[in-house]
């Protein structure tokens, strides 16, 4: 035991206890770099935005860039097929070069849906629930029958369809409501300055059909008209009119919200 605690206080010891420690540290220092220079810590290129566009202008901008691409698909209503609607790794961020981006496009098929069961329901819980399942509400007709405004049958293509058929996600579907056993009249809605989408839901709701349809100026955002003028309008002397009666309206560009 005093051997070795003797050999402990020796200049060999301390200089075999530094070299060791010395290697260790080497060691380190060119692991630490090996990997920076490996990776390019800090360094790389950042990758564009492609989300918004179509799939042949994207696949250039990342191509010409040096990236891969990688592509899935996915059915977006009302969005172009092709459309590129996600991408990773988000743009802006540094990346090496070559590294695969993954893209999600708009596919040209739409998948199909079920119909729900809208049966016997007022046509504003039809209209939400078919909107809920990516479907669209087209005409509507009446006939009579004690439900007001509640659907005794939905149509496709012009053939009646039940709860269940399978249908193109985004497809139009035709609904028959009750006219309140022949109630002869019904209020006449005053739409004046509303949005479009509104009168024509108030106008449906109220079991009178949308008519002809007069744009009046420059239209140039479809998504933002308001009702101008109807015919025929409610007015004292007027406050009625028959059901399923056409109102025709007079649409301007809306100002922006």
């Amino acid at each position: 035991m005093s051997k070795f605690g003797s050999y402990l206080k020796t200049k060999s010891f301390r200089n075999t206890i530094l070299l060791a420690i010395g290697s260790v540290i080497i060691v380190v220092l060119i692991a630490f770099y090996s990997l920076s220079y490996y990776t390019r810590h800090g360094s790389g290129i950042p990758v564009p935005k492609v989300t918004g566009i179509q799939i042949d202008k994207a696949l250039d901008v990342l191509k010409g860039q040096g990236f891969g691409v990688s592509i899935d698909s996915v059915y977006v209503l009302d969005q172009a097929p092709g459309t590129v609607v996600e991408q990773d790794p988000d743009a802006g961020t540094n990346v090496k070069e070559n590294r695969i981006i993954y893209l999600k496009i708009v596919k040209n098929l739409a998948p199909n849906v079920s119909l729900p069961d809208v049966m016997d329901v007022s046509y504003i819980s039809a209209a939400a629930t078919l909107s809920n399942y990516g479907l669209k509400i087209g005409d509507t007709t009446y006939k009579p029958d004690i439900a007001r405004n509640h659907v005794l049958e939905v149509r496709f293509a012009g053939e009646k369809i039940e709860p269940g058929t399978k249908l193109p996600k985004g497809s139009k579907v035709d609904l028959v409501l009750g006219d309140g056993a022949g109630a002869g009249e019904v209020e006449i809605p005053d739409v004046m300055n509303q949005d479009f989408d509104a009168a024509k839901f108030a106008i449906k709701g109220a079991g009178l059909n949308v008519g002809l349809i007069t744009y009046q100026g420059t239209i140039t955002d479809s998504t933002n008209l308001v009702v101008v003028y109807q015919t025929p309008m409610r007015t004292d002397s007027l406050p009625k009119t028959a059901l399923g009666t056409k109102i025709n309206l007079t649409v301007t560009q809306g100002k922006k919200q």
